[in-house]
Parts: structure tokens; sequence; C-alpha cells
């Protein structure tokens, strides 16, 4: 009797899982799929990217240019600069203009930040994406990480983000639209040893967007934070695969999601979320263990790939 209780039980909240799943799996779909997208070029006619020269800033780049949005890119190097410009000027999108400005994110002192703000705040802005960013080399223990390490990423993932929005929100609040994507990770949402400075710096990104949409939704100005897991760039260092997209596969369905205030932290890509939603069933003293071996794993690697390079070049 008692082993027929446990069964039912178990069967229930098995059931009540799948239930749960197929929800939110639903839901998504339907706002990635058949919700319409807002039209962002209501928001205004520009939009400023930050880190706009690889990965998913270029991609966001592309995407909004082909919206009709004209373009500020931001990023350090300017020949990748003139590229991506070059690129989105051959679209010859109707009315779509491409500037850029060079800015070495690491180095966002009061005179880059001067500079930028120049450049941007006589454009009528109606999206900004805070993509620029940088992680470890591989993971690692944060004493074994350079003071020239710890302050650039500190530097590159949140003082951009927090001087950038702070730049562009005064302009949207006067004309009361706008649109602020902060890119951050998942790894913002879960506890990830070996990546503490990394993590730490998404979850600030994290926290920063929920509050700051909260401030000024009702004003008319959304703040969304993208968190998606493995996406094939250079930072994450990953091919594409099933459940790793291209930064263009990744932004086509991000995009969707823009402006929209109910939706302050998501993972525009399914695969991405239905990781996320069975990776929170699972308790942390499991899920933070099996996290660490992992990194671990990735650690040791990446100091036999450093070994190999130290040698080469006493050779």
């Amino acid at each position: 009797m008692v082993d027929s209780t446990i069964e039912t039980a178990a069967v229930a909240i098995v059931g009540l899982f799948a239930l749960n799943l197929a929800g939110k799996a639903l839901l998504h779909v339907y706002k990635t799929f058949l919700r319409p997208g807002k039209n962002l070029k209501k928001l205004g006619k520009w939009a400023v990217i930050t880190g706009a020269t690889d990965g998913i800033g270029k991609a966001y780049a592309l995407a909004l240019a082909k919206k009709g949005i004209s373009i500020v890119l931001i990023s350090r190097t300017e020949a990748k600069l003139q590229d991506v410009k070059k690129e989105i000027e051959e679209k010859k999108y109707e009315g779509v203009e491409v500037s850029y400005v060079v800015c070495d994110y690491s180095k966002f002192d009061k005179a880059a930040q001067a500079k930028v703000e120049k450049a941007i705040k006589p454009l009528d802005v109606g999206v900004l994406v805070n993509n620029v960013g940088v992680s470890y080399r591989y993971p690692m223990y944060f004493h074994e990480l350079t003071d020239d390490e710890v302050q650039n990423l500190m530097t590159m993932n949140i003082d951009s983000t927090v001087w950038m929005t702070r730049m562009v929100l005064p302009g949207m609040l006067e004309k009361k639209s706008g649109a602020i994507v902060n890119i951050s990770s998942a790894s913002a949402l879960y506890t990830l040893p070996g990546l503490a400075e990394y993590s730490g710096s998404k979850g600030f990104i994290e926290k920063f967007s929920r509050a700051i949409n909260a401030e000024y939704s009702s004003k008319g100005v959304t703040c969304q934070c993208q968190a998606p897991f493995y996406v094939a760039t250079k930072l994450a260092k990953m091919r594409k695969s099933l459940m790793v997209p291209t930064a263009t596969e990744f932004v086509s369905l991000a995009i969707k999601w823009v402006g929209y205030s109910a939706d302050c932290v998501v993972s525009p890509f399914l695969l991405h979320a239905f990781q996320g939603w069975v990776m929170d069933i699972l308790p942390e003293f499991i899920l933070t263990p099996q996290i660490m071996s992992m990194h671990m794993a990735t650690r040791k690697r990446g100091q036999k790939k450093d070994a190999l390079k130290a040698a080469e070049k006493k050779d």
C-alpha cells in the first residue's frame, strides 16, 4: 500500500514537471515565432552597438540595419569597424546610415567616455545593445588571474554597460521611447566556480537590467538582459552545434524579444531556455560540483596549452 502511494506520488510529480516544461516551451515558441516583434524603427533612427565587429554585436548590427535602423558601431579595431561599415553599406538599405567610434572598452576612462558621448549625444538613439565583454582565457581560480585581467574584466563587463546606459537614457526619456539590450550570459544565473569574476560581472548585468527596466519601462524605455548559454563566437571559442547556435542564428531569434518590458531576463534560443529549465530543477549541491568538475577539466587543458607555448618560445 505504501509502495503504491509512493509510486503514484512519483508519477504525479513527473507529470507535473513534464506539464510545466511543456507549458514553458509553448510560451517560448509563441513569444519567439508567433508574437509580432516590436517595430524598433519607431523607437528612434539610430542603434548604438558596443563590441560590434564580431559575434553577437556584429549580428545585431546587421539585423537592425536590415530593419531600416541606422547604426553606430563601437569597438577597438578601426579596420574591423570599417569592414562591418562597408558590409552594411553594400546592402543599400534605404535611409540607413552607418558610423563608427573607435573605443577600447578595457580602458573606458573619462576621456574615452567623453569621446563616445560626444559621438552619440546628438543622435536620436532608439536602441542600445551593450554587447562588449571579455571572459577568462580558460577557467581559473580567482587568485590565478593577473591584476590587469581582473581590472579589464570589470571595466569591460560592468563599466561599459553602466556608462553607456547612462549616456543614452536622457535622450530616450525625453522622447519616452527606447530599448536597451544588455547581453549577459547564463553564467549570471548559476554558481560558476572557475569563472567567479566573469559570472559575478554577468550577475551584475542581470540585476542592473531588472532594476533599470523596473524604473523606466513605465516611461517608455525598456531594459532587457539576454542570457544565452554557449554561442559560436570568438569569445566562447565554441563550434556550432545543436545546442550552440551561430551569432546570426541567435540574434535572428533574440531580436524578436527586444522591447517587451515583461520579458526582462530571457534566453531567446529555445534549446538554451530548455537547458536552463532543467538546470533550475537540480539542487545546487548537485549542480555546482558538476560545473566545478567540468571547468577544472577545461582549466587543465588550458594549462597544458600554456606550457606548450612557453616551451616553444624557449626553443
